[in-house]
């Protein structure tokens, strides 16, 4: 016999906890079930926190809309809960002539999605703020910032559980089948549940879910692809106060340097395409390729400096040489399926965009 559930969110990272935050707090019974031990150790914790500002997306996407909506949630909610960020800002630089215009596109795009604050810099100007600093051009973001994640996900889930919701961890989902009463789950354990909504928050696993449960229509679920993301980690202090971005690249935004809250400084996401979400070990051989990539706009990188750090998998739901792809937010309107949400293709801005997203589909679901 299944134990009756209003609504059941598959995975506990920042976009699972805050939607179901948002649903909880619309006084739905909501219960989150996480395959891992704890909350949080996916993408969640595999990536740069940074809280971005919604520059790089394409007008009117998903991405753009949420990302510019989710950042002013975020710090608004950090203020409220005392959670660590910082508001540093980056410079976004162009490393030599050639460049500029790509710069300017940037400048333009954000300008489309609504992020008015950017600020064109010439190299001397950069250089003013930042002096380690070498490019052509920058642009200078004010708005982005970098956030304790592991803080924000445990007080997604303080809010949750204080809404009457629940995570349970170690609590894979092995089968799942859209019946009349709603949509049945069985765990790993042999637990059985029926819930009246169900919203798949899986990450790198939400396409396979969203495969394995019965009845859905497959024409809506997206082949996965793995973009693995290797972070170096700087010895010794960093000569910036500010995170430094390249001009983007076609998978990710290049091997930029960001700052945790302690001012440790990290290097990276490079794109690495792999065949699985566990391939997560770090080659130091992939050192030398990042040398060549920071030293465009810090010469002063020394020999030696970086120290393997660790590795993000992106959960792309588009693959090599394709543009990236939007996120995918399906809900009934989309597919014709009443009560479940499929969250697909969340990779980066999926922190930024986290609050954003959980009213999304608390509205889709209203």
């Amino acid at each position: 016999m299944s134990e009756q559930v209003d609504c059941v969110v598959v995975g506990a990272g920042v976009v699972g906890l805050a939607v179901a935050r948002a649903l909880a707090l619309q006084g739905r019974e909501v219960m989150v079930l996480e395959a891992a031990e704890a909350i949080g150790t996916g993408t969640s914790s595999r990536n740069s926190e940074v809280i971005h500002a919604g520059i790089y997306y394409p007008e009117g996407s998903l991405k753009a809309r949420l990302c510019v909506e989710g950042r002013q949630r975020l710090y608004a909610y950090c203020g409220e809960r005392g959670i660590a960020h910082q508001r540093c800002g980056k410079l976004i630089v162009a490393t030599d002539a050639a460049q500029r215009g790509q710069l300017q596109a940037i400048a333009r795009k954000a300008e489309a999605n609504g992020v008015h604050d950017l600020r064109w810099l010439e190299g001397a100007e950069a250089r003013a703020m930042e002096p380690a600093l070498h490019c052509a051009a920058a642009l200078h973001s004010p708005s982005t910032g970098i956030i304790d994640s592991h803080a924000l996900m445990l007080a997604l889930q303080g809010d949750l559980e204080n809404a009457g919701g629940m995570v349970v961890c170690h609590a894979e989902v092995q089968e799942a089948a859209i019946r009349p009463g709603g949509v049945w789950l069985r765990t790993a354990d042999g637990t059985e549940l029926t819930a009246r909504t169900l919203v798949n928050a899986a990450g790198l696993h939400a396409p396979l879910l969203a495969a394995r449960l019965q009845g859905f229509p497959q024409q809506f679920v997206p082949q996965a692809f793995y973009a693995k993301g290797n972070y170096f980690t700087l010895s010794g202090r960093v000569p910036f106060s500010r995170l430094i971005y390249p001009v983007p690249e076609a998978a990710g935004l290049g091997v930029h340097l960001t700052l945790d809250m302690g001012g440790q400084a990290k290097f990276g996401p490079d794109v690495q395409w792999v065949e699985s979400p566990g391939d997560l070990q770090v080659d130091p051989v992939r050192a030398d390729a990042f040398y060549a990539e920071i030293r465009r706009y810090w010469p002063g990188l020394a020999d030696g400096a970086l120290v393997p750090g660790y590795a993000g998998i992106r959960p792309k739901i588009s693959g090599p040489g394709e543009a990236a792809a939007d996120f995918e937010i399906q809900g009934p309107q989309t597919h014709g399926v009443a009560g479940v949400v499929q969250l697909l293709g969340i990779e980066s801005p999926g922190l930024t965009s986290c609050l954003a997203i959980g009213a999304h589909v608390a509205q889709l679901l209203a």
